[in-house]
């Protein structure tokens, strides 16, 4: 990562763009848009922690960058309702409820819906569709319609003095979607016509060659799971993907079996999207996870959250035998229609272990054509650059590797490496006179939340990695600072160590010398005192036990 650099003040006419999120992680998507001192935010979701963030409940976007730029907000524009694009607004409208907020029907239910938790009030949400035009101050916002794994996905386009930047949001090109909804190229056409002076696409499969698979192309594979399970069905899947959750209700009335939904994200969203005729629920087809027990195994499929391994998730809470109301065994199935997110591999395996333990047979991409992804391979991606034909790009959404592999696609259909611009979150890059190049780097760091408290919790974590990996030891001294001696016996209490705790005996009489020396030597200061334990322990466990464990001194002067 390069080192932060200050960029310069913002000229007129200049449109700076700052991604706060979402390039280097599949998350935490967010970028900011300035022109005339004018601020236009697309997207604002969440990362999800992994074993290297204990403790960690989600990890935000780098608002802190807007703190005290929040009035100079014209628009929050959502691309779409997953978790990693809209996860995070509750906590930018916290800092200025006002914000307008632009985005699709479903979309917006849902950002309504995380509001009412938040227990957020007077917020703006102005629901727009594809082909519509809207001004926010010195931007004109222009959407289209794209397909992607959850209903109403939207790309904008931001017109600007500067030039005209189009971002895809998430996106594919199904030309058979469930919901026959496409991506609008025709749209994308007229508005290369105009002109793109940047062009900022969806990077996730940008590595992956050809086109990504028809979501209608994996229901034999979900049907034949059906046809084979005898007993209980569990069909998990993201808690937003509307369109699986259709296709598994249609299979469930063609084999007579009744659907729950287990998991409260599933339910909420379930219930927005069949409210506002996104989700056809066929009468009479579900029912109460209560109710599972009324029913014999064979007439039930339950479709539930959890399809990433998260540990407190419905899937996870069944696989430790935890849930108070599903239970598995020999004969069971288990359906995994979801892709595996970067970095959730081994919690994901971690469940799928625990499932097999219990008996139940396990389907999952690796051994089943049972799911497909939301997001345009490179085949799709040269598409929309011969069609667009952008002056320059800057990929979003996806870890370096992916976006490096963007940018390439970009050069081999004609656009100019020198205007290809690939970026990590902070960098600050400025479009002006038809060109778009970095001018500097601020610090986007993770924000995390962790229960009530937000914000940099770094030394935090640190702290837990330490405890988790190394363990903790405590020592506790008394001394005699009118006598300069040490009084009685150190108590050394430790954990997270597989020895017994008779092996601390070795250090003790050192500890001890050392204290005794250091006050004979006129030390009478406490947080000294406590340094010379620190470094006595710390130096003998690292020389005889080969560990850093957290160590904490305390001494008790009389």
């Amino acid at each position: 990562m390069s080192e932060l650099r200050t960029p310069p003040p913002l000229k007129p006419g200049t449109l700076r763009v700052t991604p706060l999120g979402g390039l280097g992680d599949v998350g935490r998507n967010s970028a900011s848009f300035e022109i005339g001192g004018e601020i236009v935010l697309v997207d604002c979701g969440v990362l999800f922690p992994e074993d290297r963030h204990p403790g960690v409940d989600l990890i935000l976007p780098a608002l802190g960058l807007l703190s005290d730029r929040l009035d100079d907000i014209r628009a929050l524009v959502l691309t779409h309702g997953h978790e990693d694009h809209i996860g995070a607004v509750p906590y930018l409208l916290k800092q200025r409820t006002d914000i307008p907020v632009y985005g699709s029907k479903l979309t917006l239910a849902l950002v309504a819906s995380k509001l009412k938790e938040h227990r957020i009030r007077g917020y703006r949400l102005i629901e727009v569709k594809e082909g519509e035009r809207h001004q926010a101050g010195a931007f004109g916002l222009e959407f289209f319609a794209v397909n992607h794994s959850i209903p109403d996905g939207l790309a904008v386009a931001l017109h600007t003095s500067a030039g005209t930047v189009l971002h895809t949001g998430d996106f594919k090109m199904d030309q058979l979607p469930l919901d026959g909804r496409i991506t609008d190229l025709r749209a994308f056409a007229r508005l290369a016509d105009e002109g793109v002076d940047l062009f900022m696409p969806d990077s996730t499969n940008a590595e992956t060659p050809g086109f990504t698979p028809l979501e209608k192309d994996i229901e034999p594979s979900i049907a034949r799971v059906f046809d084979q399970a005898e007993k209980k069905l569990i069909v998990a899947c993201f808690a937003s993907h509307v369109h699986r959750v259709q296709q598994v209700l249609n299979l469930a009335v063609k084999h007579g079996r009744k659907v729950a939904y287990v998991g409260r994200s599933m339910v909420r969203n379930m219930t927005t999207a069949r409210d506002l005729g996104y989700l056809h629920v066929p009468a009479n087809v579900l029912i109460e996870m209560k109710d599972i027990d009324k029913y014999r195994d064979d007439q039930v499929v339950i479709i539930s959250t959890g399809s990433q391994g998260e540990p407190l998730a419905a899937l996870s809470r069944i696989a430790n035998r935890e849930h108070p109301v599903i239970e598995l065994g020999p004969g069971d199935v288990v359906l995994l229609a979801s892709s595996l997110i970067p970095g959730n591999e081994n919690s994901v395996y971690r469940v799928i272990n625990g499932l097999t333990k219990l008996g139940a047979q396990v389907v999952h991409k690796g051994n089943a054509f049972v799911h497909v992804s939301g997001h345009a391979s490179a085949g799709e991606l040269l598409y929309c650059y011969n069609i667009l034909r952008p002056r320059n790009v800057m990929p979003v959404h996806g870890e370096i590797r992916h976006l490096i592999a963007n940018a390439k696609l970009a050069i081999s259909t004609g656009v100019p490496a020198e205007n290809t611009v690939v970026c990590e979150d902070g960098d600050v890059v400025d479009l002006a006179d038809g060109r778009a190049s970095k001018v500097g780097r601020v610090d986007a760091s993770y924000v995390f939340v962790d229960g009530s408290t937000v914000g940099d919790i770094t030394d935090s974590i640190s702290d837990r990695l330490i405890l988790g990996e190394e363990g903790f030891i405590s020592v506790v001294a008394a001394v005699s600072l009118h006598t300069r001696s040490v009084i009685g016996d150190l108590d050394i209490n430790a954990r997270g160590f597989a020895e017994e705790p008779s092996v601390f005996d070795a250090v003790r009489e050192q500890i001890r010398e050392d204290l005794q020396r250091a006050l004979d030597d006129g030390v009478d200061d406490i947080y000294r005192l406590q340094q010379v334990i620190r470094r006595t322990i710390g130096a003998w466990v690292s020389r005889r036990l080969r560990r850093r464990p957290m160590i904490v001194p305390v001494v008790v002067a009389t």
